[in-house]
């Protein structure tokens, strides 16, 4: 049977007592680059919901509803889970809008908002214990690094690294991961950008409404950071990106989080943060195209590229990298698409 038609079964028998014998209206909401999709459910009331469909045999939801407990004890605003079904896959959510931060960032609006995601960041880390969430530790960052050469490099560029070139990389991807297992760790968010905050309306003043942090893990307290303004969907020159990245530090530290009391050895640690995160993501968004079908992230890989490039011309250690970088862009790219 149809998802959609066992979404609306579901649905049918929760709302029933409410509104006996009245179709609700169910139109999709968003997706993800997962199995999940979103759907906004309108009431009779003119109010809404949204619906979470992760097929159990792809997603798995208890992840999602652990992660906004422990961010609603934070102080900050996540969906309420208003039903659930995990044997289906099905989760009732609060409406937190279909406003992203993407969608009104600009020079007049970014201060405020981001203001905002920074106060909710360190809220969230402030929160930080371990032994709550999975740690995000050298075997799982290890992991995310080797989409790089397995999809970004093999598959997106069908380049075949020789031995130097590969023990080149191993040994960038080692010192990277020397700097970010060596950070204080809090709980990450590990999507904190752009798409995944929400602007508040209303009859919701706590902004930012914070969505697609199923994934969270505790790790380097730069990670989000990295991802909120090097973001692969927006773009600032860095003089801007320098201040807002000064207001989060001066935010956290008088919070007293445990931020570098040095804001240039901060900021390295933001860097190589960051490149482990963009090394990643051109191996996501790789995969997304050459496994997924999903080519819409391939206008995106100019943006992240440029950070990442950015990083390795600016640390001597990671040269060897901006080389390697250099030696694939003289490669012709197969721009034909597997499906």
């Amino acid at each position: 049977m149809p998802r959609t038609v066992l979404l609306r079964d579901w649905l049918d028998r929760h709302f029933s007592p409410q509104y006996p014998n009245q179709q609700l209206a169910l139109a999709p909401a968003s997706a993800d680059a997962s199995f999940r999709r979103y759907f906004r459910v309108t009431l009779p009331d003119a109010s809404t919901r949204i619906v979470m469909d992760a097929p159990p045999a792809h997603e798995d939801c208890r992840p999602f509803i652990k992660v906004a407990a422990l961010l609603r004890d934070a102080g900050v605003h996540v969906p309420e889970l208003y039903a659930q079904d995990l044997a289906q896959g099905f989760l009732l959510l609060s409406d937190l809008g279909n406003t992203t931060y993407l969608e009104v960032l600009d020079a007049d609006t970014a201060p405020a908002l981001y203001r905002d995601a920074n106060a909710a960041l360190v809220a969230i880390q402030l929160a930080s214990r371990p032994g709550v969430l999975p740690d995000y530790d050298r075997a799982l960052l290890s992991r995310e690094l080797d989409l790089f050469p397995d999809w970004y490099v093999a598959r997106h560029l069908n380049v075949a690294l020789d031995d130097d070139q590969q023990a080149s990389l191993r040994a960038v991807f080692a010192k990277i991961l020397d700097n970010n297992l060596a950070q204080p760790q809090v709980f990450v968010h590990r999507d904190y950008h752009s798409r995944n905050l929400m602007v508040s309306g209303k009859a919701h003043p706590a902004n930012p409404g914070i969505i697609d942090f199923q994934d969270a893990v505790y790790g380097p307290i730069t990670y989000d950071l990295a991802s909120l303004y090097r973001d692969a969907y927006i773009h600032w020159e860095e003089a801007q990106e320098l201040d807002f990245v000064i207001r989060y530090w001066e935010m956290a530290r008088a919070a007293g989080l445990p931020v570098h009391d040095d804001f240039h050895d901060f900021y390295r640690d933001y860097e190589w943060m960051g490149a482990q995160r963009q090394i990643k993501v051109l191996g996501i968004f790789a995969r997304l195209s050459q496994r997924d079908g999903k080519h819409g992230y391939l206008k995106d890989m100019p943006t992240v590229m440029s950070y990442l490039r950015r990083t390795c011309e600016r640390y001597l250690e990671l040269r060897p990298l901006a080389r390697l970088l250099d030696q694939l862009e003289k490669k012709p790219v197969d721009t034909t698409f597997s499906f």
